[in-house]
């Protein structure tokens, strides 16, 4: 009897193991799930085809993106792109900061820092967490987020609702240490499992920036206190900072903007980064409905402070006639396609007014890679997405890189930092081309030939013969 049994036990495991492996061979053949996982095409399709417009159509605005950020841990990640694999699309800003592609996550999609690890697994070189405050505060009272569908944009009116910069800081930390190789006993289970099943994970993490966007408390007096308290307190653990004095949503903002009070404001943020054992590079972010004559004016301010970087743009107050959705009469900044056109604009007017010497970040619009493409010629070295992740969903990253990638192939490209960025501008963009071949001139060796040796080694061959 014991022999039948263990005869029976048998029968039954090999039967299991076996149709096991045709399951997940079927799997494979048909999805590439048990491979590829979180980034095979299926996944992408289940994520960005079903779930995404799913939660559009059941949840309201602000409860549909908490949603999204608490799910971000299961969203689909990086697609690898063979197109992109035979180009060199990194971006080196700031001497020693490398992106690994020119594509990030803009602020205000992840505001207190909870989702960084899961966004950055989505492909993105760089995310840009904020607007962090220094006291926590509420923000406008709800509702004060809206779709447009219709126009594919969004209105919102959250007037930098923050848990603060303690709390924050607190994320930042656990992010930080998430990073570091522990022994198997410190990284959770589920850490170990990821690791196992996507190899590799960990290094993409740990290769993607982190930008900090900081706000000023909408009852603060003193912003320049605000800022200097946020960059002492949130600095080492960035990347990258940002002063946001753009939001149309907290009263008296971006009257800060005005070039008398953005030079001493500006000033006193350096000087406070200055203080730092390593002083993260400081960005500001501007509004778009700034006049022509006004981003000049602003442009020589930051070429004067020698400011390491410009994000452009905000959202926008103005309310194109082409609008068609409901929401439009929002009250609120306007994000999404209806203000690509004018967020690019401003872009090419400041690295012109710059003449490309500032790094701009680009945002405002880029829902496919035709647009991040149009940004990155307007002269952006690195652009960013939130309002497409909404109407795209997460697949959107993968999906502009590779895009990107096969407009390079097109023109002929090669180095998206040297050929692509910028291009627009001719004259510009042919010194870079210039000076990026003296550079490589300067690389190359140069063996100087002694004319007497030369000949006396031929005589010596003839006399061997």
């Amino acid at each position: 009897m014991f022999q039948q049994a263990l005869h029976s036990l048998r029968r039954t495991t090999t039967r299991a193991v076996l149709g096991g492996a045709i399951i997940i061979g079927t799997a494979e053949v048909f999805t590439h799930l048990p491979s590829q996982g979180r980034s095979s095409a299926l996944y992408h399709e289940l994520a960005d085809e079903w779930i995404v417009p799913g939660m559009r159509r059941v949840l309201n605005p602000e409860l549909a993106h908490k949603v999204a950020l608490k799910l971000a841990i299961f969203a689909p990640t990086y697609r690898p792109s063979a197109k992109e694999q035979r180009l060199n699309v990194k971006v080196r800003l700031w001497g020693d900061k490398e992106f690994s592609n020119p594509i990030g996550l803009a602020a205000g999609y992840d505001k207190d820092g909870t989702a960084i690890s899961p966004l950055l697994g989505m492909g993105f070189s760089f995310v840009e967490i904020g607007s962090v405050c220094l006291q926590p505060q509420p923000g406008n009272p709800s509702p004060r987020m809206f779709r447009l569908v219709e126009d594919e944009g969004i209105i919102n009116r959250y007037g930098f609702n923050s848990m603060g910069a303690d709390v924050v800081e607190a994320h930042l930390k656990e992010f930080r240490q998430s990073l570091l190789q522990g022994t198997k006993e410190e990284t959770p289970w589920w850490q170990r499992a990821y690791d196992f099943f996507w190899p590799g994970s960990r290094e993409l993490l740990a290769s993607g920036m982190l930008g900090i966007n900081l706000g000023k408390n909408k009852t603060s007096t003193t912003p320049l206190d605000d800022y200097q308290a946020l960059i002492h307190q949130l600095g080492p653990y960035a990347d990258y900072l940002v002063i946001n004095v753009s939001s149309p949503n907290t009263p008296g903002l971006r009257d800060l903007q005005s070039t008398s009070s953005l030079e001493g404001l500006l000033a006193g943020c350096q000087e406070a980064c200055r203080k730092l054992e390593r002083p993260p590079p400081l960005l500001v972010k501007l509004a778009p409905d700034l006049t022509n004559d006004e981003l000049k004016d602003i442009a020589n301010v930051l070429l004067k402070l020698k400011i390491d970087g410009i994000i452009l743009t905000n959202t926008t107050t103005g309310r194109p006639s082409s609008l068609m959705s409901l929401n439009k009469s929002e009250t609120g900044g306007l994000s999404g396609k209806p203000l690509k056109t004018r967020s690019t604009e401003c872009i090419r007017l400041l690295y012109q007014y710059t003449q490309g010497r500032i790094p701009i970040i680009g945002v405002g619009g880029v829902q496919n890679g035709h647009d991040a493409y149009e940004k990155l010629r307007a002269g952006a070295s690195l652009v960013q997405v939130y309002t497409g992740m909404i109407y795209e969903g997460p697949g959107i990253v993968s999906r502009i890189r590779d895009e990107v990638a096969e407009l390079m192939i097109q023109n002929g490209q090669r180095n998206l930092q040297e050929e692509v960025v910028g291009m627009d501008h001719e004259d510009l963009y042919w010194r870079k081309q210039r000076m990026s071949l003296a550079k490589q001139d300067d690389q190359i060796p140069i063996f100087v030939i002694d004319e007497e040796q030369n000949k006396n080694s031929g005589e010596a061959e003839v006399a061997s013969e």
